[in-house]
């Protein structure tokens, strides 16, 4: 079982690292596909946008997840939201350099940013509200319900 007290798992809780992992591994996977360009395998010149899509889902999936732990709920997400910002203007910055094209040039991909983005609003909302729904149910004094007593029928 893992200790929810553990220093990987306190600083995987901080949006901001698990953006800096997630973009460094963006960098590894990008520059890894232009490396097997050069070295003469046939990959697509929107290589870039494929892998920066990808690791924003995982940056989405795994943040909303670790909401979960977070102590304050609201400075959590204001966080979340920025390390999404800049994790998407980075990465997709590195995509145009390293691809070439915009994007506004890569228009599936676009559609993917946009669908992932809204994917991520919408699944991080999902767990809030189920963690304050969660909070409030615990909060809450759950006594047996009260038993109405039965009126006899004539």
């Amino acid at each position: 079982m893992t200790d929810l007290n553990s220093p990987l798992l306190t600083r995987a809780a901080n949006p901001f690292f698990l953006g800096g992992v997630v973009l460094a591994g963006v960098v590894v996977v990008t520059l890894g596909g232009e490396a097997a360009r050069s070295a003469g395998f046939s990959i697509e010149p929107l290589f870039p946008w494929l892998v920066t899509t990808s690791f924003l889902m995982f940056f989405a999936i795994f943040n909303a997840v670790i909401c979960l732990l977070s102590k304050d709920l609201e400075r959590y997400w204001s966080r979340s939201m920025l390390a999404y910002m800049g994790l998407a203007l980075l990465s997709g910055g590195m995509a145009h350099l390293v691809s070439g094209y915009s994007i506004g040039e890569a228009a599936t991909y676009k559609w993917l940013f946009v669908v992932v983005t809204f994917g991520y609003l919408i699944f991080l909302t999902i767990i809030t509200l189920m963690r304050k729904i969660v909070e409030f149910a615990q909060r809450e004094e759950w006594t047996q319900p009260r038993l109405r007593k039965k009126k006899r029928r004539r």
